[in-house]
């Protein structure tokens, strides 16, 4: 017996593997009557000699630009959403139940998302193309279809030329790394 998809986790790294990758997250949606959750991890920075040293003053600032970070992703994601309307034909209300910026490392975020949100499908994309796809698929999109107990849809570029302007689409800012 196949189990009811109704929750879809959408991993995304804002590239452009990961935005095509939406268009079959928002498919299988449509197809299941299913929500979408959303996920960007932001992986976590380096130490800075301040935090060493545990000074407050420093910390209640890098947690304070941290939270301002997390807010401008989460409003990057959802004008990502709402330009991916067009493409595909609903409203991102009725597509998307919840965004999630969660500061880790991208895989284990994927994992601990979709059980904690009870995701019945993992949904990403990969960069990897050809022979050297076992290469490129051993970093994120490898690593969680290693380790998920869900089933993984992951998602390679399509080879073709695209009536899509990925310009348009792609948030208009720079990530601070993740998935």
């Amino acid at each position: 017996m196949i189990l009811e998809i109704k929750k879809i986790l959408y991993a995304t790294d804002l590239s452009k593997n990961a935005s095509y990758a939406f268009f079959y997250a928002a498919n299988m949606a449509e197809k299941h009557n299913a929500r979408i959750v959303m996920l960007h991890a932001i992986k976590p920075g380096p130490y800075t000699p301040y935090e060493a040293y545990g000074l407050a003053a420093v910390m209640g600032l890098q947690k304070q630009e941290q939270e301002m970070d997390f807010e401008e992703m989460r409003t990057s994601l959802q004008n990502f959403c709402k330009r991916m309307e067009t493409h595909v034909g609903h409203p991102c209300s009725e597509l998307v139940s919840k965004i999630l910026v969660p500061l880790g490392h991208p895989v284990e975020e994927i994992l601990k998302a979709a059980d904690d949100e009870g995701c019945d499908a993992i949904v990403l994309g990969t960069h990897g193309k050809g022979f050297l796809r076992q290469t490129f698929l051993g970093s994120v999109a490898g690593s969680v279809l290693e380790r998920a107990r869900k089933p993984d849809f992951v998602i390679p570029l399509h080879s073709e030329k695209t009536n899509i302007d990925w310009d348009k689409i792609m948030p208009a800012m720079t990530h601070k790394g993740g998935m």
